[in-house]
């Protein structure tokens, strides 16, 4: 997908965001986040977005701590995360192609890291607010959701931080049955899980299914489609995969 395709997402799923919140009221609990409730799930994707527009717009070039999140409630709330979401849109539209500022994950550019990575995190959290408000969730597009499995498992589980980890050598692959050559294959170990495309060789476990099922599911929102071989391995995914 192409950055101009990735901002398109991120502007509509950021709306549709806010409706869902709307519609489910700010004190609503998020059932795919137990701990939150909307008001938490808004204050925290809004404060997500500052933060990538502050890296766009002021060009650091290295890593800034996270802003805090406001203690905005109700429609004050509303209008605050509508307007971050908008500020971070148009940034990402205006910016320069070139621009060099820090990012986490690799990627063409900067500027093409930060709009997959924010739509990305502002589609989960689109159904995470639908999920509160109740009803049948906006659809994700297959591609959409394919690239989303991709930037998971080579991107934020390649790094150091992942931490799932195992003693014993396992082999889980991960297959979209919906979106062509859409198939990982991932080798867990005491180093950080090393993922490659395609499916050589045998695997412990496949979780399989749709990939927008899929995605939620190793975003950990709704359960694995279907999975075969040992369970175990599918397990170790829900219990150390999240991320921080």
């Amino acid at each position: 997908m192409e950055t101009a395709e990735f901002i398109e997402v991120l502007e509509r799923e950021g709306e549709l965001l806010a409706s869902a919140a709307e519609q489910a009221g700010t004190d609503t609990k998020v059932p795919t986040c137990p701990d939150w409730q909307v008001r938490d799930l808004l204050r925290h994707t809004g404060a997500v977005h500052r933060w990538a527009t502050a890296f766009v717009t002021e060009e650091h070039t290295s890593y800034q701590p996270f802003g805090g999140e406001p203690a905005l409630d109700g429609e004050e709330l509303l209008t605050w995360f509508r307007s971050g979401h908008r500020r971070l849109v148009n940034t990402l539209v205006s910016a320069a192609p070139d621009v060099q500022c820090w990012h986490f994950l690799p990627a063409p550019s900067p500027l093409a890291f930060w709009a997959r990575r924010q739509a990305h995190e502002t589609t989960v959290h689109r159904f995470d607010a639908e999920t509160a408000r109740g009803g049948t969730p906006d659809e994700i597009d297959r591609h959409f959701a394919a690239d989303g499995i991709d930037e998971l498992l080579r991107g934020f589980h390649a790094r150091t931080r992942s931490r799932v980890r195992t003693a014993e050598p396992r082999v889980l692959r991960v297959r979209a049955t919906d979106a062509d050559g859409a198939v990982w294959t991932v080798r867990l170990s005491e180093d950080p899980p090393a993922t490659g495309y395609g499916a050589p060789g045998t695997a412990d476990c496949e979780v399989s299914g749709p990939a927008a099922r899929l995605y939620l599911a190793l975003w950990n929102r709704l359960p694995f489609p279907r999975v075969t071989g040992d369970v175990s391995v599918a397990g170790l995914w829900r219990e150390k995969s999240a991320v921080g």
